[in-house]
């Protein structure tokens, strides 16, 4: 087993004394340098109390931490992600309420939401009823103005689709947004919300299947057959509660700025690096 340690610094350069203490404390043998922000110590021996102690070290000294064995990339078929607040940096149903003086109501819903303390399909019932009578074009701003890529995301989805994998955007957001990060990033798969417009105005209302957990999950399962893969060949990338069934049947779960009930269920946390961090895992 390895460990992967990553940071936003270059690690061996300004960060030498924290990457000694935990190759010590781990036992490893080797230490491997895979890019000037990250390291592989190798054939580490660590039990669970060791791991918590070098997570805890890990966290002072802002490293992401991957315990695990060595991955080939060429493994995974699929890369699926979520979108708000994952592939991209802001949550666009809150910014659409700003448009509305509504955002603190809203955005209090969606917290609720991605921590689980209340279903997903009630939240983005309730959510969208509060956008009725907002102008369409409210959306377009808020593409324009609001939406960034999330540090890494460009690089992530450059490399795997290089390598040959299949991109899925599969969100509980509003096809609105993911039909156009289908167009700008040459995504494979979208699957999303879509709002209700009538004489340019939002309704309050969603159309058809709301894509909540299980809907991303069956997306996934989906696209894997349509592809003849199995689940096990996909990497799956979140942050809140409804991403964690698809994350579940995911060869490699990946949580990127999650809340903690993600993070304590993923196979990588990534708190600190940007999306590309999951590259110096193979």
């Amino acid at each position: 087993m390895n460990l992967i340690l990553q940071s936003l610094n270059p690690i061996l350069t300004q960060q030498a004394a924290s990457i000694q203490s935990i190759a010590q404390l781990s036992g490893a043998q080797q230490i491997v340098a895979i890019n000037d922000n990250a390291v592989r110590l190798e054939d580490v021996q660590c039990d669970a109390k060791i791991l918590q102690a070098i997570q805890e070290l890990c966290l002072t000294a802002q490293f992401d931490v991957y315990h695990g064995p060595q991955a080939q990339l060429s493994d995974f078929k699929l890369v699926a992600m979520d979108m708000d607040s994952t592939l991209i940096t802001i949550e666009c149903i809150d910014e659409i309420a700003d448009m509305q003086g509504l955002k603190p109501q809203v955005a209090e819903i969606t917290e609720a939401a991605m921590r689980g303390e209340i279903e997903f399909q009630e939240s983005l019932i309730r959510r969208v009823d509060l956008l009725k009578g907002l102008e369409a074009s409210a959306l377009q701003r808020v593409y324009d103005q609001r939406l960034q890529l999330s540090l890494g995301a460009e690089n992530m989805l450059k490399q795997a689709q290089q390598a040959g994998m299949k991109t899925l955007l599969v969100s509980g957001g509003f096809t609105f947004f993911t039909d156009r990060m289908k167009s700008r990033l040459n995504l494979d798969y979208t699957h999303a919300n879509v709002l209700e417009i009538i004489d340019d105005k939002l309704t309050g209302k969603v159309i058809g299947t709301i894509v909540d957990a299980d809907e991303k999950k069956r997306t996934v399962e989906k696209v894997c057959a349509e592809l003849g893969i199995s689940p096990q060949q996909t990497i799956v990338m979140g942050d809140g509660a409804n991403d964690l069934k698809m994350m579940s049947i995911a060869g490699l779960s990946v949580a990127f700025r999650a809340k903690p009930v993600v993070r304590a269920q993923a196979n990588v946390a990534l708190n600190f690096v940007g999306l590309d961090g999951v590259l110096n895992l193979f």
